[in-house]
């Protein structure tokens, strides 16, 4: 999939304890099991472990399970 104008831009995040620090510049990540879009300010689930973003905390409870 190629970015347009109208596509978001997809950030590279390093996932921390109770914060994130932007490696590659972007407005949005995709939640690892969803892959729906979750803009930066929106974000609040992520897994140190396996450095991934989750859209809520059903996905994050989900990613867990497996």
């Amino acid at each position: 999939m190629t970015q347009t104008a109208s596509s978001p831009a997809i950030a590279t995040l390093h996932y921390g304890d109770g914060e994130f620090a932007v490696l590659k510049s972007g407005s949005h990540v995709r939640c690892a099991v969803t892959s729906q879009l979750i803009a930066l300010p929106a974000l609040r689930y992520w897994s140190v472990e396996r450095q991934e973003a989750y859209a809520g905390p059903l996905e994050y409870i989900q990613a867990c399970e497996t």
